[in-house]
Formats: structure tokens, C-alpha cells, sequence
């Protein structure tokens, strides 16, 4: 027999359920607020209660309008507290490196206080007794987060002005540390290249002339060529040359075993185009050898005793139509094209100045000025010796390895491996090109240096 309740009851029951429903309405709306602005409110102690914000003679939906403009104020100045608590932390920071020990204490402060205000607006909430205006706490709560942001902002400022100058101190400290590097290789350079290095030649008489003493004087001279060399590379460099492109105009096939060989094809370019006309008297193929008369060779001698250790300035100075005059203009004319002049100065105000019988007065020239007149003065030491003749040669591209005439100006080893022939099928060393050219004193060789690279076995001797 089923049971009947009487209509009261139930209408008692809708009426609570009704006004649960509306109790769970109003608590959605203000927690879906709460949660869109990054923080969740589902605690179970943090209820909010119709009647705590609301006036009993009000309507309800004027009641609801006021607890979300208070959480809206609430949760304005929670996120405020935060961006405060944020630019406290990062002053801390800031104040560890370098240590200030006023400015982490002041930041540490700001922290405490900020969860203190924090913790007492928790503690009036949890006991409803909220007294807030929502528009001026609002106000106030972007007033203190802007100020926030802006001292973060300050921070960040500070530290990234704090980084550029530990950088800058850094730059400053390997510039210097570059150029007392430079300047130690520039001392090393010129003790290598100085003049007291040719003290064997200071009582050398005529009598006591020997190809060891030529030999000597070669190298000084290349020295000079190397020197010069990395000075027309590093303009180069400068002026955006293709270097690539212009070591294949040297030597079209050339192949290099590494790519900072390159340099070889300047060095050979330079030193073949100073040496070249070496076996003439002056340097000019026009003028007869056998005029080289007898007795010539004081002459000679006695031209290399005086300019071996003279500033070329100097000499060109005092001898503006000298045969060496003539000598360094017209190797320099060789050796700097005039596109290349222009494009490392801008000009050819240098190259007017050689014409004229001038003399420059940049690194660049100067380098070039010391070049020529240890050549010239090596020319003249070569035809100072009385039975020999001294004549230059180059080694032909693709000659095999004779370590008679030649020597490799690279570490790369020059004979076959164990159990190979100089013709085995994994190809051997030919010569690349001449770097320096070889001598002849009479019967004594003096090699010439060049460059090596492998080719197959089928490369033509």
C-alpha cells in the first residue's frame, strides 16, 4: 500500500531546494571569476554567503552585483600582492651580485610585509568581515601592481646594464691582452728581420765569399717576402677581397691540402715576381750578362756592404736615379695592380708617388721598400762572387720530388711509404707550384722551396 505525504511537506521540501540551488548559483559565478583571473577558490572554507554582502531589504540580483564587484576587488589586490611579492624577490637577487646588504634587507622587508597584508585580508575574509570599496580598492590594487611591474622593470634594467658592462670590461680586457700579443709578435718579427742578424757580414771581405754566406742573406730576405705577403693578405682581407678567387688567378689547378695553404700562393706570386730577371745585371734581360766586366764584382760587393743594412729611405733619398730607384719602382708597378691599390687605399695617390720618384710613407709601402732592397742587395751579393755565376730556377708544375732541387715548404712527408712505389695507384706528391725559387753557385744547389700536392699516377711528369 503505498504511503502518501501530505502537500505541506513537500512544498516545504521545494523551497529548501530552491534556495540551495540559488546559494550554489551565486558561489559558481563568483568562483568561475576567481579562476579566469588565475586563482581557484574551491576551498571549503573560504564559503561566501548571500546574506554576508547583502542588504535584507535589497533585491537579490543587487546583492549578487556587489559580491562580484568585492571578489573582483578582492582578487585584484591578491594579484597585486603578488607582482609586489615578485619585485621584492627579484631586488633580492639583485642585491646578492654584488652583495648590498641594505638593499636584500630593505627587499626582505617589502616580502614580509606584502604577506602580511596578504594573510590579514585572508583572515577578514574567512571571518566575513570584508569592508571594502571595490572601485577604490581596485584603483589602488593597479596603482601598486603598475609601481611592481615598473621596479621589475627597473631591476631588469639594472641588470642587464650590470651584464653589458661586465662584456664591455671583458672586450676591453682581451683587446688589451690582443694587443700586447701583436705588439710581442711585432718585436719578435723585427728582431727576426733587424740587421743584427747579418753581423757575419760585417768583416766579410771579398776573398772570403762563400755560398753559405748567399744562403745566409736568402733567407734573410725571404723573412722580408713573408712578411710583406701577410701584410697584402691582411689588406685583402680588409677590402672583402674572394680570396679563393684570386689564388686560382695565381695558380689556376693548384690544390691545397688545407685551406689556410693559401697563403703559399701569395708568397709564390710576391716572391716570383721579385725574383724574376734575377740572372741580369739591374734585373733588365735587355742588358747583356757578359758585360758583367772584370772587376765588377768589388763593385758589387761594395754596393752590398752599404745597403744591406741601410734604411731604404734613406737611400732612395740620397739616390733618387739609382739603379735600385729604378729596381723598386717597377716591381712595385709589378707586384700592386692598380685595382688593387685603389682598392685597399681608395686611390693611387701611392702609385703616383713611386712614379714621380717618391716614397710613401705607409706601413704597407714601407714593408714592400725593406722587401725589394733586401732582394736588390742580394742581387748585388750575387754578382759580387768572382769564378761562380750564380743563377735562379723554378721547378716545372707537376715535377716529381727530388730532394736535390727541391724542398717542401709544408710538413706533408715527401717519400712513398714502406712497400710503395713513388708511382703507386693511391697517387704520390708532384709539385704544385714554386714558392721560392732555387739557386746555382757554380755546382752547389740551393733548393727551391715549393709546394706539394697529390695527384693520381696518372699525372703527367
Amino acid at each position: 500500500m503505498e504511503t502518501m505525504k501530505p502537500k505541506s511537506a513537500l512544498s516545504n521540501r521545494s523551497k529548501k531546494l530552491a534556495k540551495t540551488f540559488q546559494k550554489v548559483m551565486s558561489l559558481r559565478s563568483a568562483t568561475k571569476l576567481a579562476s579566469n583571473n588565475g586563482i581557484c577558490m574551491l576551498n571549503s572554507h573560504l564559503k561566501v554567503k548571500e546574506d554576508l554582502f547583502t542588504d535584507q531589504n535589497k533585491k537579490p540580483h543587487q546583492g549578487n552585483n556587489k559580491n562580484r564587484a568585492i571578489m573582483e576587488a578582492l582578487i585584484a589586490r591578491l594579484f597585486a600582492g603578488v607582482t609586489t611579492i615578485k619585485a621584492a624577490y627579484a631586488e633580492l637577487q639583485m642585491a646578492q651580485h654584488p652583495y648590498n646588504n641594505e638593499s636584500i634587507q630593505a627587499a626582505d622587508q617589502a616580502v614580509v610585509d606584502e604577506l602580511r597584508a596578504i594573510s590579514e585580508l585572508k583572515r577578514r575574509f574567512l571571518k566575513r568581515d570584508l569592508d571594502l570599496s571595490p572601485q577604490v580598492t581596485i584603483m589602488l590594487a593597479e596603482i601598486q601592481e603598475q609601481q611592481s611591474l615598473m621596479k621589475t622593470y627597473e631591476i631588469t634594467i639594472k641588470r642587464l646594464e650590470a651584464e653589458v658592462d661586465f662584456k664591455d670590461n671583458n672586450i676591453s680586457s682581451l683587446k688589451k691582452h690582443l694587443d700586447e700579443c701583436v705588439s710581442f709578435n711585432k718585436s719578435l718579427e723585427k728582431k727576426l728581420n733587424s740587421s743584427g742578424s747579418l753581423s757575419l757580414f760585417d768583416n766579410l771581405t771579398l776573398s772570403s765569399l762563400s755560398p753559405s754566406h748567399f744562403v745566409h742573406f736568402l733567407h734573410h730576405s725571404l723573412r722580408s717576402v713573408r712578411s710583406f705577403s701577410k701584410i697584402m693578405i691582411a689588406e685583402m682581407e680588409s677590402a672583402h677581397w674572394d680570396l679563393e678567387a684570386a689564388v686560382k688567378f695565381i695558380h689556376p689547378n693548384a690544390v691545397f691540402n688545407k685551406p689556410t695553404h693559401q697563403t703559399f700562393a701569395f708568397e709564390s706570386f710576391v716572391c716570383i715576381t721579385m725574383f724574376e730577371g734575377f740572372n741580369y745585371p739591374n734585373f733588365n734581360v735587355q742588358e747583356d750578362k757578359n758585360l758583367h766586366n772584370q772587376g765588377a764584382e768589388n763593385l758589387y760587393f761594395d754596393k752590398f756592404k752599404r745597403l744591406k743594412s741601410l734604411n731604404p729611405k734613406q737611400y732612395l733619398t740620397h739616390n733618387p736615379n739609382s739603379s735600385f730607384s729604378k729596381f723598386l719602382k717597377s716591381k712595385y708597378l709589378q707586384v700592386v695592380h692598380a685595382k688593387m691599390e685603389c682598392s685597399f687605399f681608395g686611390n693611387l695617390n701611392q702609385r703616383k708617388v713611386v712614379n714621380s720618384g717618391g716614397y710613401p710613407d705607409s706601413a704597407f709601402f714601407i714593408s714592400f721598400a725593406e722587401m725589394a732592397k733586401r732582394v736588390w742587395a742580394l742581387h748585388c751579393l750575387a754578382l759580387s762572387f768572382q769564378d761562380d755565376d750564380v743563377t735562379v730556377f723554378q721547378i716545372k708544375k707537376n715535377s716529381r720530388f727530388s730532394e736535390v732541387y727541391m724542398e717542401s715548404v709544408t710538413e706533408e712527408s715527401v717519400s712513398p711509404s714502406a712497400g710503395e712505389s713513388s708511382d703507386s695507384s693511391s697517387g704520390e706528391l708532384r709539385v704544385g707550384f714554386t714558392v721560392v725559387p732555387g739557386f746555382k753557385i757554380g755546382k752547389t744547389v740551393i733548393q727551391s722551396q715549393v709546394y706539394l700536392s697529390l695527384v693520381g699516377s696518372s699525372a703527367s711528369s
